[in-house]
């Protein structure tokens, strides 16, 4: 997006407006999926900067942040302190209630919620969330229950384009982006 003002669908946009929480799997939308396993044991994953700095505009906008992974990982709790998010859920196949302990601790509701993912262990909270994010190259049956699809791909700028779109339907994108164009 890029502070471009392109015309938000008025439903979707309704969707974005109610925001205050967004959930990101790791493996598939903040990486590109690929799992890196050393010979000394050591689990390795890339990560997009751009995606990160998506992510810090947003919680800078008032919008909570929180990752929820099926997968545990010490390089997912380093990104997430990089990033200054709190709320990490690691380890956890089944998602849904994973994603209730979410709710109850922040006092949301799910309608206030969106989730970002790529694979059909996601389904059960995309179809619980307000708005649900699947990635370019998520798989057929994800896309098919989102209620958008970023044009990049995991973890090549579609958390970033994520971010931006939220800020943008709720007036916030412009000013995170004029402090660079002071």
């Amino acid at each position: 997006m890029n502070g471009n003002s392109e015309c938000i669908p008025t439903g979707l946009a309704q969707r974005l407006q109610a925001i205050r929480l967004v959930v990101f799997d790791v493996d598939g939308v903040l990486t590109d999926g690929r799992l890196i396993l050393g010979d000394d044991g050591q689990e390795y994953k890339a990560f997009n900067a751009k995606d990160g700095h998506g992510i810090r505009m947003l919680a800078e906008s008032g919008v909570q942040i929180a990752i929820l992974t099926g997968r545990n990982s010490r390089v997912v709790d380093r990104r997430a302190a990089d990033l200054g998010i709190e709320l990490i859920i690691q380890g956890r196949r089944d998602k849904l209630p994973a994603f209730e302990e979410l709710l109850a601790k922040t006092g949301l509701k799910a309608h206030q919620t969106a989730y970002a993912g790529d694979d059909i262990v996601d389904l059960p909270v995309m179809r619980r969330v307000g708005l649900s994010a699947a990635v370019a190259d998520a798989s057929p049956l994800v896309r098919q229950h989102a209620h958008w699809t970023s044009r990049c791909k995991g973890g090549q700028g579609a958390a970033r384009e994520l971010c931006e779109l939220i800020m943008q339907a709720q007036g916030t994108l412009e000013d995170r982006l004029a402090r660079y164009l002071r």
